[in-house]
Parts: structure tokens; sequence; C-alpha cells
């Protein structure tokens, strides 16, 4: 998730941006602003993420454990790497997937206010949604790859790296399993990301209006726009995080599942989103069914958007975007 630069006084050389090679170079930037920060989030909480999918997908070597003793049987029994699992395909996706979350939020935004007119709160929660479901339809089959490996545990691999996980699934599943799970994917990304950027844009404009000086500092590289400090990122992105992913979590689950695809003995019940959420609610319940692992999500939430706002927002001023 982006934030929001706070409106400042146009620049003498505003005018000059607008030409196609000052255009297109801001987006290259802003491009790889995105993807590094997307990348660094990522990173800092794969560990989490590894131990989020086993329990998602009942892994038959942990689903007795809950989330902590998990999190410590892991690399007991496949060492410290094993919390890594998949965290290289994680990459591969993730890059792209940011960069473009990023990209397309400020670009719907300013298409929702030219041409149908929306603007203030709403426009975030459209442009966020939006955002999250371009990035997520254009980087799947990596998220899919990815879940395949991270659900791996040493001594039952059945694959061998990211090419033969593309590989297999294409032999065994044709192409449609690239896209297993799509469609609760992107019913979930809607309000998970348009939530996110709602709270989080909300928080940030009234805190920097109400108090600029508090919460707020100047961008090195312009000091007419003000954006927040690192310690109130934190906050307010925690915050918007496990809001919206309190709301979306049990589509998270029926995606994952669904992603696994023949990897799970009961892949026969996760054939659709409806019918995955009723298996999983019929057979597990709420607590250790639809919301398993959520405990997680919260964790993650903090350090996942402190370094995901941190990092972008330093992006954004080595990269001159202010």
């Amino acid at each position: 998730m982006t934030s929001e630069a706070a409106v400042s006084t146009p620049s003498p050389t505003s005018s000059s941006r607008s030409t196609p090679a000052k255009r297109d170079y801001y987006w290259i930037r802003s491009f790889v602003a995105g993807g590094v920060a997307a990348c660094c989030a990522k990173t800092t909480i794969a560990p989490l993420d590894r131990v989020k999918i086993l329990l998602q997908g009942q892994s038959p070597h942990y689903k007795h454990l809950g989330v902590f003793s998990t999190f410590t049987a892991v690399p007991k029994k496949e060492g410290i790497l094993g919390l890594y699992k998949g965290n290289g395909a994680m990459m591969v996706r993730i890059f792209p997937y940011g960069a473009i979350q990023f990209m397309a939020f400020d670009k719907y935004k300013k298409l929702l206010r030219k041409r149908i007119g929306i603007s203030g709160h709403i426009h975030r929660l459209m442009a966020g949604s939006m955002a999250g479901m371009t990035a997520v339809i254009c980087t799947y089959p990596l998220d899919v790859v990815r879940a395949r490996l991270a659900f791996q545990v040493k001594g039952d691999h059945r694959y061998s790296g990211i090419v033969d996980v593309f590989r297999s699934i294409y032999r065994k599943e044709g192409a449609f399993g690239f896209y297993r799970g799509l469609t609760p994917t992107l019913i979930g990304m809607a309000p998970y990301a348009g939530l996110s950027f709602f709270t989080f844009g909300t928080l940030k404009s009234l805190g920097l209006k109400h108090f600029p000086e508090q919460l707020g500092r100047p961008s090195s590289d312009n000091p007419d726009v003000r954006i927040l400090k690192t310690h109130v990122n934190l906050l307010c992105g925690g915050i918007a995080g496990a809001f919206a992913q309190t709301v979306s979590y049990p589509l998270d689950v029926a995606r994952r599942r669904m992603q696994l695809g023949t990897v799970l003995p009961d892949s026969d019940k996760c054939g659709s989103p409806i019918k995955t959420l009723k298996y999983v609610y019929e057979k597990y319940g709420i607590k250790r069914g639809l919301y398993r692992g959520l405990s997680l999500n919260y964790i993650r939430c903090v350090p996942s958007q402190a370094m995901a706002f941190t990092t972008y927002e330093f992006m954004k001023q080595v990269l001159h975007l202010n």
C-alpha cells in the first residue's frame, strides 16, 4: 500500500513533468519504488507467511500444532531456512505485484477524479480495490507457485523449484491450474485493498491536517510536501492492515486451499469459493477453519506495513517522486 503525498504548492518545473519523456521516467521510478518496498516488506514477514500457509492448508506435518508451536517446530524439522521456503518465488511475484499496485492506485485515483468526478474518501476505497485486483490478475500464477513451494515440508517434496512447479501444474492441471482460487482472491482483494488504502489514507490526511507538526515532517526531496513520520506510518499502517484483514480473511483461507489443489487430500471438496468456505466451516468451524492463522496476520501487520511504508517513503525521496 502506498501513502499519499500531501497537497503541495505547484513548482515552476511542474509543467515540464507533463512531457512524455518526463512522464514515462516518472512511472519507471514509481514502478521501482513500489517493487522495492513490497520486496522488503514481504521478506521481513516471510517466516510468518510460511507458517500461515502450513496452517491454512492443514499440513499433516503440523496440523496438530498452533501458530507459535508451528513457528518453533519448522526450524527443528527443516532448519532455519525452512521458514523462508517459497520466498524466492514470492520475490519474483511481489516485485511486479507491489509496483503495479502502487502505480495503479495513483492512476485510478486520478482517473476517478477526472473522468467520473469522484473524490474524497470514496475514491481511495474504489481506487484501492481496483488497484489490488489489477495487481492480482497480473501476478496470480506466481502466487500459486509460491504457495505450492511454501506448503512443502522437508522429506516430503513434490517440486524441486519454481520451474518444476510451473511444469508440473501445467502438465497435471492445465492452464487453469495457475488460476485456481483466483475468484475468491479477487473477491477478497477488493475489500482488503480498498479498506487498507481507505483507512490508511483517511488516517494520514486527518493526521496531517490537524497535527502536521506532531505527526508529519517535510520530504527531503521536496520541502513543500509533508509525509508521515516513521512511527506514525507504523501505527496507521498496522490499523489499516488489521481492519482490512479481519474482513477478508475467510476468503484468503479459501484462496489458499484452492491454490494448493491436488496437494491436499480433500482437494475435491474445494472446487469453488462457496463450496470451499462451506466445507471448511462444516469440517473445522470458524476459529480453527475460516479464521485459522488469523493471529499470525495481526502479528505480521505491524512489521509488514511499517517496512512497506517506510521503504516506499524512502524510495520516493531517493528517486525524487515527491
